[in-house]
């Protein structure tokens, strides 16, 4: 870390208090599928769970955009975590008491789904309103690797705390888990506290009387209006739809149906996760390939990962899969900390909310309708096809975006 950034009171405590939720957030995301196995060993209804968190924060990303920009990132992150605390509180204590119902976990996934979608875009939207421009790499780079060190870190500790506390017995086990919904309760308060004492940079907003959904077709023009944003918008969208939404659904299957080994799906995502976070230390690389333009970059790092995407479907054991999961970590975790660079430096402060929910809204809306759509492709292709296709489809949609679109012309920000 750097000096600037080490003397940074604002990115200390953005950092500790989101370090603590992000912690926080995977004894949730551990321990809610269990509650609901143990409710109805129906994994019909963990489904709904997941759908129910999935599509509220899919639907009304947007409008949480418009309202960040509107008020501010820290007022809105602010009631989030105060919403979260209740929602969480009220699972633990229902659980900890023995009335949890599966009526009353719906609801609970709905809230927290809910309260998501106004999370994410005020929570990307933090480090502009708060860094300096010429600090927001560095700050990037560290906040997504503490991202993916939480992602490897908070699983291991969600299962110890189930563990210890789990016993044998149904009543021991409900506790445990009570126990873990209320750790993810307790880091929401403490992140709350932090997050009250980031003091953000003075920045103009808009009118309050603007109409919500004026301000998110606002938000949704200037980007249009922008060739470079539109560009890389609609390629994104193009890449999470008909590549990543399929390649989640993908993962499981192989895992299953080729190497079977439940095991073997945390080796491959483990070793994803570790080409992540040393892909996103490897960001400050980033300064030196500015002989590359930001869109030529992008182009050509997205068609390599289409080249390690497609033989993972001819894989037969867990250790070719990590040959190809590793490299494929590697670049995303690069790319992930240049494109948020660049959009946070290219924004201005007061569409930041707007914009970055737009983002966001190409991969929690289009990735899980593609991976929707993924069971019935598999009606007509064998996972060996569909990884060859994801991965060709990848390397085309790049050498297309280069031929045909102003993209490999982007250049990276003036600011960076």
């Amino acid at each position: 870390m750097s000096a600037a950034l080490k003397g940074n009171a604002n990115f200390r405590w953005l950092m500790s208090g989101a370090t603590i939720s992000m912690l926080g957030d995977q004894f949730t995301l551990i321990a809610l599928p269990w509650l609901v196995l143990r409710l109805t060993g129906d994994p019909l209804s963990l489904g709904l769970v997941i759908a129910l968190m999935s599509i509220p924060r899919a639907v009304f990303i947007l409008l949480g955009g418009a309202l960040v920009d509107r008020y501010s990132p820290k007022q809105v992150l602010m009631l989030t975590k105060y919403a979260s605390t209740l929602l969480l509180g009220a699972l633990t204590f229902a659980v900890l008491t023995d009335q949890a119902s599966l009526s009353l976990v719906y609801a609970l996934a709905f809230g927290i789904g809910l309260a998501q979608a106004f999370a994410v875009p005020a929570g990307s939207s933090m480090l502009p309103r708060t860094i300096e421009p010429n600090l927001l790499q560095a700050a990037n780079g560290i906040m997504m690797g503490l991202r993916q060190l939480t992602l490897l870190a908070g699983p291991l500790l969600a299962a110890l705390i189930l563990v210890l506390e789990g016993g044998n017995g149904a009543v021991a086990s409900m506790r445990a888990l009570g126990i873990a919904f209320g750790i993810d309760c307790v880091s929401y308060l403490v992140s709350a506290w932090t997050l009250s004492q980031v003091k953000p940079l003075d920045v103009a907003k808009p009118p309050q009387d603007q109409h919500l959904l004026r301000s998110v077709g606002e938000g949704i023009t200037m980007v249009w209006r922008d060739t470079d944003m539109r560009s890389c918008f609609l390629y994104w969208g193009l890449v999470s739809f008909f590549v990543g939404g399929a390649m989640q659904v993908a993962m499981p299957l192989l895992a299953q149906n080729t190497l079977h080994d439940a095991a073997s799906l945390g080796v491959l995502l483990g070793a994803h996760g570790i080409g992540t976070l040393i892909g996103m230390a490897a960001s400050g690389l980033l300064k030196k390939l500015r002989w590359l333009s930001f869109g030529a970059m992008i182009l050509s790092v997205d068609a390599l990962a289409g080249l390690f995407l497609a033989p993972v479907g001819t894989i037969s054991a867990s250790w070719q899969g990590v040959l190809l999961m590793l490299p494929l970590g590697l670049i995303g975790g690069f790319v992930q900390i240049a494109v948020f660079t660049w959009i946070q430096q290219r924004v201005p402060p007061q569409m930041m909310g707007r914009t970055m929910s737009i983002f966001m809204f190409i991969f929690m809306g289009l990735a899980p309708l593609s991976a929707a759509s993924t069971g019935w492709v598999l009606q007509y292709l064998t996972l060996t096809e569909l990884f060859a296709g994801g991965g060709a489809l990848l390397v085309c949609f790049a050498l297309g975006a280069w031929l045909f679109t102003p993209m490999r012309h982007i250049r990276h920000s003036a600011a960076g």
